[in-house]
């Protein structure tokens, strides 16, 4: 299956895939096209490993309305990544409070953005390398394998395993994203290495 991937991959992708695929148990083509076509979709082609949080004011009172009530307390944290990760990862998923810098530390990396201290501590017990130590290796050694442990914790290769359609597409969507936000290109990525895999 691999083979016929080259060239419509990055080639750190292929060089990452033979690993995924044999630790995940990713043996049939239905099972490839669905989580390349997630982790397609999420990272933007295979562009982007880390989290962007540098959002204006306006952006933050939208997305993290919870942690930001206020314009004014918006403003004095907008276009500060490290401040916004801090605060709105703090004192959960394993993180210490805002001032621990946990928020920043264990901010997404990966294909499908692994995020959280505890999720890091999982990740790293799985694989056998501390990337808690290092959270950075999320990024740089195992984007693509970070995400299908994503799938793995998630269970997701069985809803994967129940066929081709795009109700399946969907259902897989629904808990990669938690909604439907670009179902549409998700779908289209499906087809597309469907049809290259099958």
């Amino acid at each position: 299956m691999i083979d016929k991937l080259n060239g419509k991959l990055p080639q750190a992708v292929l060089n990452e895939l033979p690993l995924v695929m044999e630790k995940f148990g990713i043996s049939n083509s239905t099972r490839l096209s669905h989580f390349l076509s997630q982790v397609a979709h999420e990272s933007g082609n295979f562009k982007f490993v880390n989290e962007n949080l540098n959002y204006g004011a306006k952006g933050l009172m939208g997305i993290f309305k919870k942690y930001f009530p206020t314009q004014a307390l918006a403003t004095a944290y907008e276009r500060k990544p490290e401040k916004i990760a801090n605060k709105v990862y703090a004192s959960r998923m394993g993180n210490g409070d805002e001032a621990s810098g946990e928020g920043y530390k264990f901010r997404g990396r990966g294909y499908i953005q692994l995020t959280g201290k505890d999720n890091y501590k999982a990740f790293s017990d799985f694989i056998g390398e501390d990337c808690v130590a290092n959270p950075d290796l999320v990024a740089t050694k195992y984007p693509l394998t970070s995400a299908a442990f994503f799938f793995h914790k998630n269970k997701l290769w069985d809803i994967c395993d129940k066929g081709h359609s795009h109700e399946i597409v969907t259902a897989v969507t629904k808990r990669v994203n938690g909604g439907i936000i670009g179902l549409d290109d998700r779908i289209k990525h499906f087809e597309e290495y469907n049809n290259l895999l099958a």
